[in-house]
């Protein structure tokens, strides 16, 4: 299949043509007898992987299976926030590599994902909460990533409307990071397809994964509702399927599985221009192009693997979204939606070889997994074509609950449902 490379002449030559000439943006493929590498999971970890494999690690004979369609999982179901305002060691350098690669994609993947770098503003309330962000700004910037502690003067210019004078929550200031913002979250699995497909990788939609067949300590292929595929390495980027895939190896993860809601209100007129977090509890709000209120808050607290959320976790986010600017609560939520969150008992990925030889393991992401997306395909194409782990995702190892290194990003202890 030939494909058009998308420019402002290609969009010329099919208008004039009334748009009847473009191509598909990827094939639908038929699953081959073998594979070099197979790819369980079609969400945006899983096709960034196989299109890192392809363009800087030269292994092509790949596949993605996807047990539905793409867009369906988690990468379509979140809310777009990009950014790596991260404190601990573990995690700046990789979500910084992450930021990186984001602020490039488009060009990357001749795809329009709607990179926009509007900032990430966290508030807070108190002097402690002050001086934990001056802290976090300081190691982002000994990081070489950039952050800016703004006080309530400058907040207060910046978003007039947030209520400042709260004696409950009263605004103080907030940590920026102007690099950071929002992407189109489905665009960015529509991207990486189409930039994966036109490398050679077969994108397999409808093809569930029902078992592993492994033989002496070695994976040997996939078993599928389409049939088995043989693979020499198979990588696992099932987000909250990840223990489900992972028990079909007989390899038991840390990791419990959440449903996190986001929500999407009425098309108003500009008013938010960056994405804005509560800092007295789990908020955080941005505002679409298409004008709609973006945001969500925490995981609903349960175990599950529905795609559906509950009221009491809808009360308590426009709750938080009430305190911190009540004029929202003139606004009318227009939908809902949930994804299912692989959260990690440090509340911190793995990128990892697993125990069995050719079985690699992506998993673990909590709430971080969108904004990974780059750097995390990038660094499981180079774990699984060097069996090496990429030089930023070093800390990201399976054995560190053995080991004692865990990366407890927000200092929560070993409760999954608190990360």
């Amino acid at each position: 299949m030939t494909f058009d490379r998308y420019s402002i002449f290609s969009l010329i030559r099919n208008a004039i043509s009334g748009n009847r000439d473009w191509t598909p943006a990827w094939r639908k493929a038929a699953p081959a007898p073998h594979y070099d590498v197979v790819i369980i999971g079609g969400g945006g970890h899983g096709l960034a992987t196989a299109w890192y494999l392809a363009s800087r690690y030269g292994i092509r004979n790949v596949a993605v299976v996807e047990r539905g369609w793409l867009g369906n999982g988690n990468v379509g179901r979140n809310t777009t926030i990009i950014r790596s305002n991260y404190l601990l060691p573990g995690n700046l350098p990789f979500y910084e590599a992450s930021m990186k690669l984001w602020e490039g994609l488009e060009q990357d993947i001749n795809f329009n994902a709607m990179v926009s770098q509007r900032g990430v503003l966290n508030l807070f309330h108190s002097d402690t909460q002050r001086n934990a962000y001056a802290r976090r700004g300081n190691a982002m910037r000994l990081h070489g990533v950039d952050a800016e502690l703004l006080n309530e003067d400058a907040v207060r210019t910046a978003l007039p409307f947030l209520d400042f004078d709260n004696a409950r929550f009263p605004i103080m200031g907030g940590l920026l990071q102007p690099r950071g913002g929002t992407v189109r979250h489905d665009a960015v699995a529509w991207g990486y397809a189409r930039a994966a497909d036109r490398m050679g990788v077969d994108i397999i939609e409808n093809c569930e994964a029902t078992g592993l067949r492994i033989e002496n300590g070695r994976i040997q292929g996939v078993e599928t509702t389409r049939g088995y595929i043989v693979a020499n390495k198979v990588g696992m980027a099932c987000a909250g399927r990840s223990s489900q895939v992972a028990a079909m190896a007989g390899l038991r993860l840390p990791i419990e599985s959440h449903v996190l809601q986001a929500f999407v209100s009425e098309g108003l007129k500009p008013f938010i221009d960056c994405v804005v977090t509560f800092g007295a509890g789990h908020f955080y709000i941005s505002q679409s192009d298409k004008g709609g209120l973006v945001f969500g808050g925490d995981i609903d607290g349960y175990n599950s693997y529905a795609q559906r959320g509950n009221l009491p976790a809808i009360e308590d986010v426009c709750e938080a979204g009430m305190a911190l600017m009540p004029r929202i609560g003139r606004v009318r939520m227009l939908r809902q939606w949930a994804g299912l969150m692989d959260m990690s008992m440090d509340g911190s990925p793995i990128i990892d070889r697993t125990p069995i030889d050719g079985l690699y393991l992506n998993a673990g992401w909590c709430y971080g997994g969108f904004k990974a997306t780059p750097a995390s395909g990038l660094c499981f194409a180079h774990l699984i074509a060097r069996d090496q782990p990429h030089p930023v995702a070093t800390a990201y190892r399976l054995d560190r609950f053995e080991r004692g290194a865990v990366i407890d990003e927000k200092g929560m202890g070993a409760q999954p449902n608190l990360h």
